[in-house]
């Protein structure tokens, strides 16, 4: 759904058409026509027209943080380095962060043709044909194999993350974020924890990592063949393992094929665990032997973070979607359960 807006809190539209110009951006002279977008969870989008020229502005809430006003800052850093390479995303237009302009930092980057599976399931005709849609597996998967592979140093991205001692920090981070909300038992949280210390890979090959890499946040273009058409909302990336958004792509499979029920797609048709870390590896060139660690990681950590939205759906007055509180619930603990189980099985 969009809404049409003359000006936006916090978004002069001539302040914001001056800017663009003294930044060349396309549509010059033309005053912006501003229209709000639904989709940003931690952020605001705004679709900015200027004749016929169509982008997207991205800023922080109206009641951001200062955390949050620093995280859209490491976004534009990242987008910025993105910029000559052959991960798909939406190109950066402007940026401005020091927040003189319209009071926050905020960007604009061109607007994706594209269709993302969160807005009704899978688009035509993925919806009914299943080689089709097998496709839309293989690009989420090198989506994330482009973005691991990119040389982060060359792009300017040195001192992005701290990649030193990454996978050491992963178990006792993620339970010191938990400690801070937790409200209910999660059974199978400890088992997966004490396989995931004992487990954790001696070496990797740092890269840049999404932190949060699935169908809910990448858009595919329209029609055959499956193609991804840009990756969005980079809240979490960093300089990481970037076999841990493989680990992300394969969410819903606890085995080598995936789930029939439970998962918020349909996974009917989808090719099998093994087909796309061939492919993976293929466009890569990393090694995915040590698959079960990852995709572990990806359901434990998953599991961790919803935990907190399920936890402020239960506080007095809270403004979560009781719609999503309600599947939030269950989802968890399956999270949970599927993290244990696959440290059970694990080698």
């Amino acid at each position: 759904m969009t809404e049409v807006i003359a000006d936006h809190p916090g978004v002069d539209a001539d302040a914001l058409g001056r800017w663009l110009d003294e930044h060349h951006a396309p549509g010059a002279g033309e005053r912006p026509v501003l229209e709000l977008l639904s989709g940003g969870s931690q952020n605001t989008l705004i679709r900015v027209q200027r004749a016929d020229q169509r982008m997207v502005l991205r800023m922080p809430g109206v009641r951001a943080d200062a955390a949050r006003l620093d995280g859209l800052r490491r976004e534009i850093r990242l987008v910025r380095g993105l910029k000559g390479t052959d991960v798909p995303h939406a190109e950066l237009v402007a940026a401005d962060e020091s927040g003189a302009v319209l009071g926050k930092p905020f960007y604009v980057m061109a607007e994706i043709d594209g269709w993302s599976p969160m807005g009704g399931g899978w688009q035509a005709p993925f919806d009914t044909d299943l080689q089709a849609r097998r496709g839309l597996a293989f690009a989420l998967v090198e989506g994330a194999a482009k973005l691991g592979r990119v040389d982060w140093r060359a792009q300017g991205l040195e001192g992005f993350g701290r990649p030193d001692g990454f996978h050491e920090r992963q178990v006792d981070r993620w339970l010191n974020f938990l400690s801070a909300y937790q409200v209910r038992e999660l059974p199978g949280l400890d088992v997966a924890a004490d396989w995931l210390r004992r487990n954790r890979p001696s070496q990797f090959t740092p890269g840049i990592m999404h932190g949060d890499y699935q169908f809910a946040n990448v858009m595919y273009s329209h029609g055959e063949p499956a193609r991804l058409a840009a990756i969005v909302d980079w809240e979490m990336t960093t300089i990481g393992d970037p076999l841990l958004d493989l680990g992300w792509c394969l969410l819903g499979y606890d085995g080598e094929n995936p789930a029939t029920d439970g998962f918020y797609l349909d996974m009917t048709g989808m090719p099998t665990r093994s087909e796309l870390l061939a492919h993976y590896e293929a466009v890569s060139g990393r090694s995915t032997e040590q698959i079960d660690y990852y995709l572990i990681l990806a359901n434990w950590k998953l599991g961790i973070m919803l935990e907190k939205t399920y936890a402020a759906s239960l506080a007095p007055n809270s403004r979560v979607d009781p719609r999503v509180a309600a599947a939030m619930g269950p989802m968890v603990l399956q999270l949970m359960t599927t993290a244990a189980d696959l440290s059970r099985r694990a080698k």
